[in-house]
């Protein structure tokens, strides 16, 4: 290895245990931002989330604990940067990927939607990216899954949520350097306010109310949550439960819900906390 690959190493390794100081969980990157430890699940499609007790399962990984993350940066020798999982505690970060793309203001399209909902962003950790994009940390509570998601909310602004990352401030890239604004770097994240965080759910569906029996409806939304994929499991039944009960049928699908999340690999006790965090966003008692 060369030693300015080995300096990175070190550098990264000495950011990362700084953020895990902050609570943050990490993972080492390599330097096209991807995780860079390889699945060793390459030829296996189960899905695997750790429990295997072997590294490489991406943001799954992350950890704050330094004897953790010396561990992974000592299986992966190249990296040259790390990841910071999106939507673990204390902080439940989220992160909004101001992009600079050919024809678009990200920035100018978050201005507008701050005036148009009536929201401010609060002085937070921004990070700047190589190409000149902006990341911005926020805190979401506890119990909402924030998905992720690109352009959904306007042109070049990029959502990074629970099963997500952002790359850390100090990481070495292909392209450049991420480094913390001035001024920012030991804030803490900033708490979303409450009309974003409505912007980044799921659109809500209108409301019409049902038979106590799901039909239809019920079963889609219950193989919707089936034909989830690695990373998606709590994001699709969390959206599936909030639809469920915005349409009345929320309580005759708790079990059939959780059941389907079974059979995706969640535990029963995921499933039902998840099931009940959309009950109460929606207005509902769990």
């Amino acid at each position: 290895m060369a030693t300015t690959d080995r300096q990175a190493t070190t550098l990264a390794l000495a950011h990362a245990l700084s953020a895990a100081e902050r609570g943050l969980a990490v993972i080492p990157l390599s330097r096209t931002k991807l995780p860079a430890l390889r699945s060793p699940h390459r030829d296996d499609p189960s899905p695997c989330h750790g429990e295997c007790g072997r590294l490489g399962h991406g943001v799954y990984d992350a950890s704050s604990d330094p004897a953790r993350i010396r561990e992974l940066f000592a299986a992966a020798p190249w990296a040259t940067g790390y990841g910071i999982a999106c939507g673990l505690p204390p902080h439940h970060l989220i992160g909004v990927d101001l992009d600079v793309k050919t024809g678009t203001d990200s920035s100018a399209a978050l201005r507008e939607l701050a005036l148009r909902h009536l929201f401010t962003i609060p002085p937070t950790v921004v990070v700047l990216t190589p190409s000149g994009g902006r990341h911005l940390w926020l805190s979401g509570p506890p119990d909402v899954v924030v998905p992720n998601s690109a352009g959904r909310l306007a042109p070049g602004i990029d959502i990074r949520g629970a099963g997500g990352y952002l790359v850390g401030p100090g990481s070495r890239t292909d392209r450049g350097v991420y480094a913390a604004a001035p001024g920012t770097a030991h804030l803490p994240p900033a708490r979303c306010p409450r009309s974003l965080l409505r912007l980044l759910l799921p659109p809500p569906r209108a409301h019409h109310p049902t038979s106590a029996a799901a039909g239809g409806h019920g079963q889609g939304l219950v193989q919707f949550v089936l034909a989830a994929h690695e990373g998606q499991r709590n994001t699709r039944l969390f959206w599936a439960a909030c639809r469920a009960y915005e349409d009345g049928i929320g309580p005759a699908l708790v079990d059939p819900l959780v059941e389907a999340a079974l059979n995706t690999g969640l535990s029963e006790r995921e499933a039902r906390a998840t099931i009940a965090s959309a009950a109460r966003l929606t207005g509902h008692r769990p």
